[in-house]
Formats: C-alpha cells, structure tokens, sequence
C-alpha cells in the first residue's frame, strides 16, 4: 500500500504542473486578446488593471507549478504558502483587473448581450451571494483540512486538480461578491457584504487556530504551527485590504454631495 500511494504521489507531483497551469496561462492570453481589441475599438484599457491581471496570474501560477508548489506536496509551511496565493492574492489581484468588464468592452454588441444575459441569470445570483460565496471558500477550506481530502489531494491527480481549482474560483467568488469592481446585476446592501465579510473572516480565522492545535495526520507539530500561522495572519492582511475597498466604496457612494456654488457654475 505504502509503494501504491508512493506511486500516485509521483504521478501527481509530474502531471499535475502541467495541468494546473493551463487555465491561467489561457487567461493572460485571452486578457492580452481583449485589450488588443479593445484598443482596436478605440477604448484604451488602464494599465494599472493589465499589471493587476499579470501579477495576479503569476501568484496562481508560482502556487502551482515550479520549485515552491513542488515543495507544497510534503511541506506543509509551503502548502499555506500556495493556498495563500492561489486562493486570496490571486483572486483578489485579478477581480481588480475587472475582465468581465474588458471582455464586454471586447466583445461584438450581440455576444455581449448573451454574457450580460448569463450575468443577469439565476445562477448567477444565487453562487454571487456574499453568503454562499462565503461557505464556498471558507466552509470549502473546513472541509480540506478536517477530512481525508487534505491527504487525497497529495495522492490522486483528479483530487489535486480539483481541489486547487475549487481553492482560486471559490477564493475569486468570494472576493468578486464583496467587492463590486465588475457590472453587478444582483448587487447586494453594504451592510449585508460587511456582515458576510466578518463572519467569513471569522471562520476562517478560527479555522486557522484549530489547525493550529490540531494539524492535518500528515503533518508535524513544528509544520502545523508554521502553516497555520500563515493562514492566520497572510489571510487577516488580504481580507483587511478586500475590507477597505469595501468600507471605501460604502463612503464614497453614501457621503454628501456638496453643492456647487453659483460662482462656481460660471468659472
């Protein structure tokens, strides 16, 4: 059994940096294509949101492929490290890019109304709840790390891919419903985001101190402790920045707008 799970881990750490990659490296091609035609239409694309993309596909990328996501197979202090960046800075990196927005900007009239359409859907509306976003990542992060999954990720290929995936898109809901940098069809109250935003935090940080005390089997005290560490403070210090925007777009949109004085309208 022990040369059988041996095997599948080395099957795992060969075929998975090939797989993993591919849907960010297809991402930066189909943002660079957007901008391409986007500038072609005479709609310039601010940089700053090109270098977010960049940055943030390059955090996706180091977590899963290349020395440090190699080392996150037995390295637990390294596996935070990757859950660090492909599940909060990446996503929260490439929402500030605002590709839907850019794709729209790309696309003909007739296929932009079939995206705004699939935006505007039922599904949509339900996976965007600031709370469903919430148990998707968070609850999803609950489940990795007190059940078998956190061992099967490291042995079976289909788990490893699938578990990653879940990691960004959940990480990337999340942050896409508590901040409103894209067209938002089913927006949600500011209050109502905050209240979310708390208790995700929350969960996550309590998350973070029970693995702590109670590292995954696989795992040495020394590791656990490190690892959890990580997961407590690096995720403090992304959802503080995702808490700000929000608490900035609150301000921006609720404070009072000084009239013009009469002098004013004639300068």
């Amino acid at each position: 059994m022990h040369e059988h799970d041996q095997h599948e881990m080395e099957i795992v750490s060969i075929i998975s940096p090939f797989i993993l990659p591919l849907p960010f490296i297809t991402g930066l091609i189909i943002y660079f294509l957007a901008i391409i035609i986007s500038y072609k239409k005479q709609r310039p694309w601010p940089v700053y949101r090109t270098l977010y993309w960049m940055i943030g596909s390059s955090f996706a990328i180091i977590a899963v492929v290349g020395p440090l996501a190699e080392r996150s197979h037995v390295d637990f202090i390294a596996h935070m490290l990757t859950h660090l960046f492909l599940g909060m800075v990446a996503p929260l990196l490439m929402v500030l890019a605002a590709p839907i927005t850019l794709v729209l900007r790309a696309l003909s009239v007739q296929h932009a109304r079939l995206l705004t359409n699939w935006l505007r859907s039922r599904f949509i509306r339900i996976i965007s709840d600031p709370a469903i976003a919430s148990t998707l990542n968070v609850g999803g992060l609950w489940l990795l790390y007190t059940t078998k999954l956190f061992a099967a990720m490291h042995e079976s290929l289909i788990w490893n891919v699938v578990i990653h995936l879940h990691i960004f898109l959940a990480g990337y809901l999340f942050t896409l419903s508590m901040i409103y940098i894209e067209p938002t069809p089913h927006r949600k109250s500011y209050l109502y985001r905050s209240i979310m935003m708390v208790l995700a935090l929350a969960g996550h940080g309590i998350l973070a101190k029970y693995l702590y005390a109670n590292p995954p089997v696989t795992v040495s005290i020394h590791e656990g402790e490190i690892g959890s560490m990580i997961m407590y403070y690096g995720g403090d210090l992304v959802d503080m920045i995702i808490m700000i925007i929000l608490c900035w777009q609150w301000y921006k949109e609720t404070r009072p707008r000084i009239p013009a004085k009469l002098g004013d309208l004639h300068t």
